[in-house]
């Protein structure tokens, strides 16, 4: 009862419209989580419970045949208006330079452009070229996560002290190997823009900067919107995302903003469809959600299709969430097999 009226009150405010609009927002691509089977089987050998993360048993970097078999789901379904489905994805366009890094021992902080971390890998030589393919058939839009999906600051002070779970995925070519409770930190490195000082916001700033300048040198254009990692940021980030060509702020409901302090503590922010902060840039909320490699017992294409249809009845886009991990299968091809088909779902 009390889900159906939350369902019912995110599509209550804010923008409308007649259409009947459906909007993918995927996120992740182009960030690395495992690295490789190899390294999830030492990690588990190890006793670090890697088996019971969804991300790190599923998610790592986009592959040649993951974009293939993606592309094909996608220009097999079709609109009113005979166009494919588009899906927005949500480009990370750097990961670390993990060479550097130790060559610095641990001192200094390097990055590298995601189109050079694809080199790396084994499966991954024609990722860039499938990219281009995808969007000039329009089925594929890259936009902005961030330059790393990656809390660089607190990543480099556990490498710096020599934690022994971050040396170990060091090794591995990942940012850690399990939830670093020990220091009470629940969110694996992956909250890009969390913060203890806000004196930290400088950091953030400089790195939206040039995250975006490098979306661009990648993809040739600039991005619109962009996503923040985690659904973690704070207000002040959104000035800088203006500046530099940023319209439109997707997330959910809430956007959870850091406070400084010793402890990890956020003030909830409510947003809606369409609404314009004083900046004019627009929020984008998600209202519907496809995410079977999450859990894999639930009905997500009942639920979804259900959020949809209440968004519709609402004059509301359908906004679906869908992170990457679901189409993955460089790690395991039976998780993106199993939810390409349930993504090309069709009711009866």
């Amino acid at each position: 009862m009390i889900k159906n009226i939350m369902k019912n009150l995110s599509n209550l405010p804010g923008w409308r419209t007649n259409r009947k609009i459906v909007v993918i927002e995927s996120d992740d691509w182009g960030t690395i989580r495992m690295s490789s089977k190899e390294a999830f089987n030492s990690l588990l050998k190890k006793g670090y419970p890697v088996d019971q993360c969804p991300y790190n048993k599923h998610d790592a970097l986009e592959s040649n045949q993951d974009l293939e078999m993606l592309f094909d789901v996608l220009n097999s379904v079709k609109g009113n208006d005979g166009n494919p489905v588009i899906l927005t994805a949500n480009n990370i366009v750097a990961n670390p330079d993990f060479e550097k890094i130790k060559k610095s021992n641990f001192n200094e902080y390097h990055f590298e452009p995601f189109t050079e971390t694809l080199k790396h890998y084994p499966e991954h030589d024609r990722v860039m070229d499938l990219y281009r393919e995808g969007i000039n058939n329009k089925l594929i839009m890259p936009q902005f996560h961030g330059r790393e999906h990656l809390n660089v600051t607190l990543w480099m002070k556990a490498l710096q002290r020599k934690s022994e779970d971050e040396m170990l995925a060091f090794d591995l070519g990942i940012f850690s190997s399990k939830v670093a409770q020990k220091y009470g930190y629940q969110n694996e490195y992956m909250d890009t823009f969390d913060f203890k000082k806000l004196k930290e916001l400088e950091f953030q700033e400089k790195a939206i900067i040039e995250g975006l300048k490098l979306f661009k040198h990648i993809w040739n254009f600039d991005s619109e919107s962009f996503i923040a990692p985690c659904y973690i940021w704070h207000s002040q980030l959104e000035k800088v995302l203006k500046e530099n060509g940023v319209k439109y702020i997707q997330g959910l409901i809430n956007q959870f903003e850091p406070r400084e302090g010793d402890s990890w503590s956020y003030s909830k922010k409510y947003h809606y469809q369409g609404q314009k902060n004083s900046l004019g840039q627009r929020y984008l909320i998600r209202n519907a959600f496809f995410e079977p490699t999450i859990n894999p017992r639930f009905d997500w294409e009942s639920d979804c299709l259900k959020r949809i249809d209440l968004a519709f009845k609402f004059r509301k886009p359908a906004i679906v969430s869908s992170h990457r991990l679901n189409y993955m299968g460089y790690l395991n091809p039976k998780n993106r097999s199993e939810n390409l088909l349930k993504l090309k779902f069709k009711p009866k």
